[in-house]
């Protein structure tokens, strides 16, 4: 029976692993008990120099996820690909996941869901471009990529004073 499981892998090294696991399949013929091979990922926007552009970020580093029929053969070919520490579960009794975790999981990898990433950093010089502050500039003291909202210590009247903007209220100097 074909079950979704999670295979935990190097961080880093999702892709390789999903390759080699790919071609071990095919090499000795387990193309019955292997379906797909998944590294779940989403699409995220960033800001980088002003101009937002659209990558792909993993959403389980270190994770990949194996639709399979375990069997002994098929535990054995995932076990021993390189880069592979093992399943997730019981150390010889992989643990599947059900299918509420596999929709959540392979649903977020098809949703394009936009998501800002800062790439801003503390202690970085920055200009307000909009607002009641416009023209001020300022030190990044804080970022908060979830709100994306950045607090900046502007100089007004001769004092810092902590301003709280948007990633699109300001640019880098």
């Amino acid at each position: 029976m074909f079950r979704w499981y999670v295979v935990n892998t190097y961080s880093g090294h999702e892709n390789k692993v999903k390759h080699n696991l790919e071609h071990r399949v095919v090499s000795l013929g387990q193309q019955r008990a292997i379906r797909q091979i998944v590294v779940p990922t989403e699409s995220v926007s960033e800001m980088k120099d002003n101009q937002k552009i659209t990558v792909e970020k993993r959403t389980m580093p270190g994770y990949v996820l194996v639709n399979m029929d375990l069997n002994e053969d098929s535990w054995s070919l995932v076990k021993g690909t390189p880069g592979v520490t093992g399943f997730v579960g019981a150390s010889n009794e992989p643990v599947p996941l059900t299918q509420d975790e596999v929709n959540r999981l392979l649903h977020r990898e098809q949703e394009v869901r936009p998501r800002s990433r800062a790439q801003f950093s503390i202690g970085e010089s920055v200009k307000v471009i909009s607002g009641p502050l416009s023209d001020f500039s300022g030190e990044i003291s804080e970022v908060n990529e979830d709100g994306q909202r950045l607090k900046v210590l502007v100089s007004i009247f001769g004092r810092e004073t902590p301003v709280e903007v948007g990633f699109d209220q300001v640019k880098k100097v």
